[in-house]
């Protein structure tokens, strides 16, 4: 039976990239905290199976050994963690999508194996679930659910990487239109040399047009023409199966069309969109371990005749990402349960419905994975820093962090193409009416205009907090009406404008969800948890305030020069002014508090 999300208060769904005109309260969204119990048995049942059977076979996963690799994906089956995105009449357990998220969270504790779980729930299963025919799900969906099957994905050619669209593979019909015969390569793919069913891409000619479109196909292996190619020596993920596939003649049944033809770019941006929340999961999973492992090790270190858990300098890194971490914990889950909330009412088998909704939140995915790909980079390092010399040795855990991390920043659209995406999608949906974005900003000029204001007197433990979000959201509307009025329509044009937008735009969003779990955990009561999670809350704010201002400068300086750029300087000083946050006690109270408990315990 399909799991639920705890209920929210509010019954209509949050509009994606509202959160940068309007002002979310804690009970709009949901946190670790709203799971229910079947969420944290769930999660329980993931994380046993990653710590007692997958982490464990670390050494045969990263030789390579596919034979454990597949036992492994089969007993992830029998516990349905393979399934739960899947159908129940084709053998799914068709949970939530925070279920899903949960599972992804929990998985991450092993690069490798997390890759190609994930790889195939994923990118090498939903293609299937939302486009395929009642025979094609019927065929292949019991077999991806069981682990007999293994999925994957093929998108990216040597050409075409980020710009998917530019695919080279072609695809023709036959003049009986029984079949298709694909030609070209595919470049990267994950889980390509032991999976059983592709989801491929090429170009094929429309039907009464003169146009050839990306269009998704399904190829069994073994197919004649389809060859997969040798294993790639990565940097990092080393146990993870990532090969070229050719194409040459390669005839399959016209049965085998997913979708429709010129079509393949919903499949693909669809479900990338999917894939960009759960990458945010996996990597924020990833980072509790890692940041689990510094602790342990900081407290069995000695130097100077104490443990290095007492030194001021370790402590700060310690406090650093478990801040990190908590936001990012927050970034993740209120945009999922955001999804969940707009899927709710509608029909099961209403995909389309379902992908438009999901669609909506496509700036949302996009800061997600943005965001906690680099959280975990910056955890990654932090913690090889923190094992001194053995952090850069295989043999201890650091040295495989720093590798496993680095594909994040690449995986799902590189966060570049997803910077462009979020800052992109906000202006898009504010020229079409969908966002009111354009009198967002003409109000807060008229307020510009109009000379400082009285700031609204706030009470308790996160008031200067909500001082600060307040703050970074006018700094972004502020910085996106200079650089609107400086560029126009050919804003699209400047990346390195729109990178700086985006970057605004995302820690608005980082800061607001950390603030409101926070707020949301101090109101059911006093302790422990709650002091700790107002101080992490706090933390991150004095990040987030300076990340802000300084791409506010970046944007102001681009779009403006002489008086007219002292002008809007004045201004930006104005909105971003101040007190600075004192973070050392900070750092000290979250540092202290993890060390007790020996882990991130939130």
């Amino acid at each position: 039976m399909a799991t639920m999300t705890a209920p929210l208060t509010p019954t209509k769904p949050i509009p994606g990239g509202s959160f940068l005109i309007t002002d979310a309260t804690a009970a709009d969204c949901f946190f670790p905290e709203d799971f229910t119990d079947e969420h944290k048995q769930i999660a329980q049942t993931t994380l046993d199976f990653a710590m007692n059977e997958v982490l464990p076979a670390s050494d045969a996963l990263e030789a390579k050994d596919f034979v454990v690799t597949r036992r492994l994906l089969r007993e992830a089956s029998k516990l349905g963690l393979c399934s739960v995105d899947i159908p129940e009449e084709y053998g799914g357990l068709e949970m939530d999508k925070v279920t899903s998220a949960i599972v992804a969270e929990n998985i991450a504790k092993q690069g490798s194996f997390c890759v190609i779980f994930s790889a195939h729930v994923g990118i090498g299963t939903l293609p299937l679930v939302w486009y395929g025919t009642p025979e094609q799900k019927q065929k292949y969906l019991p077999k991806l659910a069981t682990g007999e099957f293994v999925g994957a994905y093929a998108l990216s050619e040597s050409t075409s990487g980020s710009d998917a669209m530019n695919a080279r593979t072609r695809a023709v019909h036959s003049a009986d239109g029984t079949t298709y015969t694909l030609n070209g390569e595919k470049m990267w793919i994950t889980n390509a040399g032991i999976a059983d069913i592709f989801t491929v891409f090429a170009k094929c000619a429309v039907p009464g047009t003169n146009d050839e479109k990306l269009t998704a196909f399904l190829v069994e292996k073994g197919t004649p023409g389809f060859t997969v190619g040798r294993e790639e020596h990565k940097l990092g993920i080393r146990g993870s199966s990532t090969c070229p596939l050719i194409l040459t003649d390669c005839v399959i049944p016209a049965a085998n069309l997913l979708g429709e033809v010129g079509k393949g770019h919903r499949i693909a941006f669809n479900i990338l969109n999917i894939g960009r929340y759960k990458l945010g999961a996996t990597v924020v999973g990833a980072s509790k371990l890692a940041l689990n492992q510094a602790i342990r090790y900081s407290k069995e270190r000695k130097a100077f005749g104490k443990p290095i858990c007492e030194f001021g300098l370790i402590q700060e890194k310690l406090a650093d990402c478990a801040a990190g971490i908590f936001a990012g914990e927050a970034l993740c889950y209120r945009t999922i349960g955001m999804i969940d909330q707009a899927l709710a009412g509608v029909a099961k088998n209403d995909t389309a419905e379902i992908q438009k909704r999901i669609e909506d939140y496509a700036g949302e995915c996009s800061i997600v994975k943005v965001w906690a790909s680099e959280l975990y980079d910056m955890v990654a390092d932090e913690v090889v820093q923190i094992f001194g010399g053995y952090g850069y040795v295989e043999e201890y855990p650091a040295e495989r962090h720093y590798r496993d991390s680095r594909i994040n920043r690449i995986f799902e659209g590189t966060n570049e193409i997803n910077r462009l995406i979020i800052s992109g999608w906000m202006i898009k949906s504010a020229m079409s009416g969908k966002l009111a974005l354009v009198p967002a900003i003409k109000t807060l000029m008229d307020e510009v205009m109009a000379g400082p204001v009285a700031k609204e007197e706030r009470e308790g433990p996160l008031a200067a907090e909500f001082d600060l979000l307040a703050s970074t959201k006018k700094l972004t509307l502020f910085a996106a009406g200079v650089a609107t009025q400086r560029y126009n329509n050919a804003l699209g044009d400047e990346q390195e404008v729109m990178a700086a937008l985006a970057d605004m735009i995302t820690e608005v969003f980082t800061l607001e969800s950390a603030i409101l779990r926070a707020e949301k955990i101090a109101a059911k009561g006093a302790g422990g948890t709650a002091e700790i999670a107002v101080t992490l809350a706090r933390l991150y704010a004095a990040k987030a305030m300076n990340t802000v201002e300084l791409a506010a400068r970046k944007v102001i300086a681009a779009a403006a020069e002489g008086d007219l750029l002292r002008t809007q300087m004045t201004i930006l000083r104005r909105l971003a002014k101040h007190d600075p946050i004192d973070t050392i006690p900070l750092r000290r109270e979250v540092s202290k508090h993890v060390v007790k408990a020996g882990r991130y315990s939130l």
